[in-house]
């Protein structure tokens, strides 16, 4: 009963939200709490909570704290030169976009953390976006499968928990797997080409004054008005294209940022500060990556020393810190709802029976087959629950069983990991909670474009690992 009580719990869930006929916020505290009464909770459903919220209020701290700080560096003018920096590489191709935005996000990943990744990408380019009049959905799609995809670094979660879990090394899990990794890479990038030219092709027909052939906002028109008497601006033909339009006296027209979050003349800007903000978030990204500090309070600590340096009066402070509250509220009322989804399905028993239940369905005629198998059950099953429960407890039971046909505990683990670009997109990660929520895109909007990319994006990197051999058969 628990088992299918779990299934039909996420089920539920999941329709929910696609369907649009209720609210990822809503959906995460509503459906699991009905469901938890039906397994028999009762008032004991608090407790479960309330355990989950506390051990999600380290995760929250973070996101509040680097939401702000981030947010913050954007109002200084940090990331002015890295926008123009992808403008220049991207020029005026909605195509050429998307793939800077892959490609972006795959360097930002190898930090392993993709909370920091998506900020930083959101941040980046989702001015971009609006300013093209591309869909966000497209970001978010790009950024998740790129980022879930690389999420199988060994300084990242997933490797570093399958590799403790069996009690192997994370490099022997990792090294064996690039192949498997450079392929789905290129599978993400087919796809981020795709989409891209599948964009350029909608504003074309949308709107092809302004992107049709010889128009001012055609691919390889350089960002030309179509004027003899305007001028591409000092920015290079990339932020002439990417830049508003705006008209000018004399009846011409020059591009501006005028009233974005990039607005060359707002007055938060601090250029003469810029060094020590690059320094200070160079540095963040060092004691990230170096893991001396609990990231959470290092966050804490880069949004204090910011507001002090930058806006050294109350005032500002205190308007800095309201500017950026929505944001704050939505992504941290987000992971503390999904608290209540992961507090019933492990208080109420759902995860272990829903574990126990995958690891029996399996005939005993496909033992040879164990490792495929589990890269293949690491799939949904990282989705519905956290890589903690599926590490920590299917992993090992379906690792012991493998050991029976020869399989060696270090090729299970990495067929585990093959599931990661489908684990990315779960309402259960609070970093695609802050994606979607800073890129004001519906979590059931960027499921329906993402999800079946990220299943062929692991079924590619399964087949891979088989294929060179990472990925044993018995």
């Amino acid at each position: 009963m628990l088992v299918a009580l779990g299934f039909l719990m996420v089920a539920t869930f999941m329709a929910l939200i696609m369907t649009k006929r209720m609210t990822p916020l809503l959906a995460l505290i509503i459906v699991p709490t009905v469901f938890g009464l039906f397994a028999g909770a009762g008032l004991g459903l608090g407790d479960m909570v309330m355990d989950a919220v506390k051990s999600m209020s380290g995760t929250a701290a973070l996101l509040m704290f680097a939401i702000m700080y981030f947010g913050i560096m954007i109002d200084v003018g940090l990331f002015d030169k890295l926008v123009d920096g992808i403008l220049k590489l991207v020029g005026n191709d909605p195509a050429k976009v998307v793939m800077g935005t892959a490609l972006l996000t795959g360097l930002i990943s190898l930090d392993g953390d993709g909370s920091t990744t998506f900020i930083v990408v959101t941040a980046a380019l989702l001015p971009i976006y609006q300013r093209l009049g591309m869909s966000p959905v497209v970001l978010t799609c790009v950024a998740g499968l790129t980022n879930g995809t690389l999420n199988i670094v060994p300084w990242g979660g997933p490797t570093a928990r399958a590799a403790a879990a069996l009690h192997v090394d994370a490099s022997d899990v990792f090294v064996p797997m690039i192949p498997a990794l450079a392929v789905g890479l290129v599978v993400v990038f087919a796809f981020a080409w795709i989409m891209g030219v599948s964009e350029r092709n909608r504003l074309q027909r949308e709107d092809p004054l302004r992107w049709g052939p010889g128009s001012v906002m055609a691919p390889g028109t350089g960002g030309s008005t179509g004027s003899s008497n305007s001028k591409t601006p000092a920015g290079g033909r990339g932020v002439a294209l990417l830049e508003k339009v705006a008209v000018r006296g004399d009846g011409t027209e020059t591009p501006t940022m005028n009233g974005t979050v990039l607005d060359p003349t707002r007055e938060t800007l601090r250029p003469k500060l810029f060094i020590f903000n690059l320094a200070m978030t160079v540095a963040i990204f060092v004691l990230l990556i170096l893991d001396v500090l609990p990231l959470s309070y290092l966050f804490m600590i880069g949004t204090a020393v910011a507001l002090l340096v930058n806006f050294p009066r109350i005032s500002d402070q205190a308007k800095m810190i309201a500017s950026h509250a929505s944001s704050v509220i939505a992504v941290v009322s987000m992971v503390l709802a999904a608290a209540v989804l992961t507090g019933v399905l492990s208080g109420t028993g759902m995860v272990d029976a829903m574990s126990a239940w995958l690891v029996d369905v399996i005939p005993t005629s496909m033992g040879p087959y164990l490792a495929i198998l589990t890269g293949l059950i690491s799939i949904p099953a990282t989705f519905f629950m956290s890589n903690d429960a599926f590490y920590f407890g299917i992993l090992p039971v379906l690792t012991e069983a493998g050991a029976h046909y020869g399989i060696p505990a270090v090729d299970m683990a990495r067929a585990s990991i093959t599931g990661q670009p489908v684990h990315m997109q779960s309402p259960l990660v609070p970093a695609i909670l802050l994606l979607v929520s800073m890129s004001k895109v519906d979590l059931g909007d960027h499921h329906k474009k993402v999800l079946w990319r990220a299943l062929v994006v692991s079924l590619v990197m399964l087949a891979v690992g088989v294929l060179v051999g990472a990925i044993g058969i018995g």
